[in-house]
């Protein structure tokens, strides 16, 4: 047995007590505890674990919490809010990850755990992973969903390209759009890879996205674009930020990153995929040589449908014109009716010419014939009896008829109602005026009376009121009345 430690047969004593050849004290738990760290710390200073996360969890602080595990052992791990903020990836439970930092122990719960500097996907296998899981979070909310498309402009006035300013993307972008349809276009400048890369082309589609209508920097169409690389240099595109960032977006966007068979999450938010940022130039826009010939063929159908109806009602009037018979053809038939017409008018005049000759020539003009005509004539007036109401009573008929018509126009007379105080005005040349406006017009008026006329000049003054009109006389006794003039 040591010698450190006492026999069985030594007294125990409540107190304790120093022995021989014993110089250390008694250590604290705080002692102990801050002996421990520091022998930790320095013996692992510096670590690279890997293992799967577990139990992930964000402060309100910042601070990330996590645990490190493999099949037969669990290590819990923190990342300050620092080295969280500048991760690549949003970590994940089932995670694996390589975590790069030192370890320490916390003494108040007497644990020990690794302080997690740095932490990176363990592998690519991890990454797609990573990529997978996030990938179908986004589809459950309808980021990906095809009804979420919209239709890009025909023709696009001005275009904002989000890209890396010095690389050669933006250069074939611009050329080929010189090359199909010269457009204005406005590249906001970012970081395509490294840290800050995400929030960066986040921040650049949100800006051009928050451009009001009508303001002359906004554009009608958005290219975010990148050239290629490997998954890895292509992650900003699959953060959930810029994911977010393109499916929000009020403009029409394109996502154009990588090659042709580079897949990013901003492939599926973006409203249509380019396979290249020089593909993406060409969905763009139309091509201005082809958009002419175009209008030049429609200007040629427009014109040709203009002239097909003129062409078509010219050869309609030409077949029918042709079957019109020909102006002998149809004068013909009446040249030949009013010759025979000519020949039996001739032929009638000779033929009554002849009669009236053998008439002439039947009848014998003597005086005795004559005599006897006279006697006859006399003997047949004589007969005639003219009885003299036969001559008066149509007279009497037609004086009653001249006298009534007498009267009607003695009572349509247009003096006679001056003689009940009315007066007739006349224009210059004699006509009767019968309105205001006719009488405004004219240069001088004459008022005809019943006892004269009066020349006047009208003017602006306001009508006088009508004069009152006189009380009837009485009527004698024993007089007839007199019956109501029907026309006055």
């Amino acid at each position: 047995m040591p010698a450190d430690f006492p026999s069985d047969s030594e007294d125990e004593g409540l107190v304790a007590k120093g022995r021989a050849g014993d110089n250390a004290a008694p250590l604290s738990i705080s002692e102990i505890s801050n002996l421990l760290k520091r022998t930790v710390e320095d013996r692992f200073g510096f670590v690279r674990l890997r293992g799967e996360l577990s139990g992930v969890k964000r402060a309100a602080s910042g601070h990330l919490y996590c645990a490190l595990k493999d099949e037969k052992a669990v290590l819990d791990g923190v990342m300050w809010r620092g080295q969280v903020d500048r991760l690549p990836f949003r970590p994940e439970d089932g995670l694996e990850v390589v975590a790069s930092g030192k370890l320490t122990t916390y003494p108040g719960r007497s644990k020990y755990q690794i302080v997690i500097e740095r932490m990176e996907l363990a592998g690519e296998g991890a990454l797609l992973a990573l990529l997978e899981k996030t990938k179908a979070r986004l589809a459950a909310e309808g980021l990906f969903d095809e009804a979420r498309k919209r239709p890009l402009p025909f023709l696009p006035r001005t275009i904002g390209v989000v890209t890396s300013p010095t690389g050669a993307v933006i250069r074939d972008i611009l050329h080929r759009l010189a090359d199909r349809f010269p457009s204005r276009v406005i590249v906001w400048p970012v970081l395509v890879q490294g840290q800050g890369a995400a929030e960066q082309v986040a921040g650049a589609v949100r800006g051009f996205s928050g451009l009001p209508e009508g303001h002359p920097d906004r554009p009608d169409l958005v290219i975010v674009a990148r050239g290629g690389g490997s998954i890895e240099d292509l992650w900003s595109f699959n953060e959930e930020v810029v994911v977010r960032a393109i499916a929000d977006c009020s403009i029409p966007t394109i996502s154009a990153v990588g090659h042709e068979t580079d897949t990013t999450l901003a492939d599926f938010a973006a409203d249509r995929r380019a396979p290249t940022p020089t593909a993406a130039a060409e969905i763009a826009v139309p091509v201005r040589a082809e958009l002419a010939a175009t209008l030049r063929d429609f200007a040629a159908r427009n014109q040709r449908a203009i002239l097909r109806p003129v062409q078509l009602g010219r050869e309609r009037l030409e077949a029918r014109v042709q079957r019109l018979p020909g102006a002998e053809a149809i004068l013909q038939p009446s040249a030949l009716a009013l010759d025979e017409m000519t020949e039996r008018l001739r032929r009638g005049l000779t033929d009554r010419a002849a009669r009236g000759r053998e008439r002439l020539a039947q009848l014998r003009l003597s005086p005795a014939m004559l005599e006897r005509n006279l006697r006859d004539g006399r003997k047949a007036l004589g007969n005639i009896r003219l009885v003299p109401s036969l001559v008066e009573r149509p007279l009497a008929d037609r004086r009653e008829k001249l006298a009534a018509i007498a009267r009607l126009a003695e009572q349509l007379h247009p003096d006679r109602p001056l003689e009940r105080g009315y007066v007739r005005v006349t224009g210059a040349g004699g006509q009767t005026v019968t309105s205001r406006d006719s009488a405004a017009s004219e240069a001088a008026l004459t008022l005809k009376f019943r006892d004269g006329d009066l020349a006047v000049v009208p003017g602006d003054t306001a009508p006088s009121p009508p004069p009152r009109k006189p009380a009837p006389k009485p009527r004698a006794k024993g007089t007839t009345p007199e019956q109501d003039d029907l026309f006055g």
